[in-house]
């Protein structure tokens, strides 16, 4: 069965699908190099590098098209540069929000190849786009390396597929509206012949997982939040550091795009530092509401908003997880799937045991996927920019993990325990009771 089919004009042969393929993710990679290309060369028309020449200009910008998907560089830095001797580091900080560009680009190629596929076909048209993706990153790796950056061709090709492939995929699968018209596999068949324990089991699972992501989406919201004020109220500061920089019309809009692309990654590092856990800005500094130790920064106006000084209410900051986690137990409430609560009421009849044991369980559910999440958001966020001490920036995954997994499990408790009083539910008689005083 074809997903969507297409006017054809009489005697136009369509386009093979691995073809159609290589067209679009290729287009989507020339797209998302310009997006690169273009602020650099306003800075190089500028006499913003030292280096003139044209191949300097390209070797630059297939680097950062590279680094914006996840690539690793490796660079070796003349004696002198940063210390007497010849130093080597790897720069593996990506800006998040850069990485958005190719994946929406690679989102629309989804779905227009998903409009263009059978069932069965589409795969054809996924090998000939991820191939040539994966091409195009060899192929930038192998001519952007230099003496001074050294590429791995290896990860050229394989890790902008990530972005590449979870766009297309995406896409495809919105496009198509199901799994089934995509893959032809149905799931829902698939789960119609299990048992209904196992049907109970698989709810109750689901959305305890949906619950979590409900809790982790909430906190990064309401870290964003706090980002925004942060930012505001030091709007003075960060000012004052774009004159101190003096770069220019374009130099300042290639700076400010630049710390625009850093803004997911700022996020996350606040999501870190409102749980607890903090994060580093170089090897031997602290940043989080316990404790603030920070050495010599980057001038980089971004910087300016990092809390300081006498913090009496960073405390407070501590209840942003719990607060999502209230939302994430009251949303799992609303859903109704709490079968291992009613498993339990079954075999025990002492309520206030059961009850308590199925909303502890629940909170550790709830918590322990809120901080899969927290700690994949801080593994994508930190990195390294190879550059003396600032080689270790950004939270550290396992700490972010734990304390957002404790903090949201409590929430989740408060949440699911509170769900009535914040739905306002009045007391039921049972049915019996009912039953008998319509009858007298």
């Amino acid at each position: 069965m074809k997903l969507f089919k297409r006017p054809k004009k009489p005697g136009v042969l369509p386009m093979p699908l691995w073809l159609q393929g290589m067209f679009e993710l290729g287009q989507a990679a020339v797209l998302s190099a310009l997006v690169v290309i273009l602020p650099l060369t306003g800075v190089w028309a500028a006499n913003g590098f030292s280096d003139r020449d044209y191949a300097s200009l390209a070797r630059l910008s297939g680097q950062a098209w590279l680094l914006l998907h996840g690539v690793p560089l490796t660079l070796s830095l003349p004696a002198g540069t940063i210390g007497p001797e010849e130093s080597a580091g790897l720069l593996s900080l990506i800006p998040l929000g850069l990485t958005l560009i190719p994946f929406f680009l690679c989102w629309r190629a989804g779905r227009r190849l998903a409009r263009a596929s059978y069932t069965d076909q589409l795969w054809q048209a996924l090998i000939g786009a991820l191939g040539t993706y994966a091409m195009l990153g060899v192929a930038a790796a192998y001519f952007s390396a230099n003496e001074d950056v050294s590429i791995s061709l290896v990860a050229g090709g394989l890790i902008p597929l990530i972005a590449a492939g979870l766009g297309v995929i995406i896409g495809a699968r919105q496009e198509a509206g199901s799994w089934v018209r995509l893959i032809g596999v149905d799931l829902t068949d698939w789960i119609a012949r299990t048992s209904q324990h196992s049907r109970w089991a698989g709810s109750y699972l689901w959305a305890a997982v949906r619950a979590g992501a409900v809790g982790v989406t909430a906190a990064v919201s309401l870290s964003a939040l706090l980002l925004v004020a942060a930012l505001a109220m030091n709007w003075t500061q960060m000012a004052a550091v774009y004159q101190r920089l003096d770069a220019g019309i374009i130099g300042g809009v290639v700076l400010t795009v630049g710390q625009l692309g850093l803004l997911p990654n700022l996020v996350a590092w606040t999501l870190s530092w409102a749980s607890g856990a903090g994060f580093s800005l170089g090897t031997g500094s602290t940043i989080s509401p316990l404790e603030t130790t920070v050495g010599p920064l980057p001038a980089l106006p971004v910087l300016a908003a990092l809390p300081g000084g006498q913090m009496e209410f960073a405390y407070a900051a501590l209840l942003i997880p719990v607060a999502a986690g209230v939302l994430a137990g009251w949303w799992f409430l609303r859903e109704g799937e709490n079968h291992f609560d009613e498993w339990l009421a079954i075999k025990v009849d002492a309520r206030w045991f059961t009850a308590t044991v199925s909303t502890v369980c629940l909170g550790g559910i709830i918590g322990i996927v809120a901080g899969f999440f927290a700690a994949g958001a801080a593994l994508l966020s930190r990195g390294s920019l190879g550059i003396g001490r600032f080689v270790d920036v950004g939270p550290d995954p396992l700490w972010t993990g734990i304390w957002i997994a404790a903090e949201v499990a409590v929430g989740a408790v408060i949440g699911y325990a509170a769900g009535p009083w914040l739905e306002r539910e009045k007391f039921r008689r049972p049915a019996s009771d009912a039953l008998g005083s319509a009858r007298t």
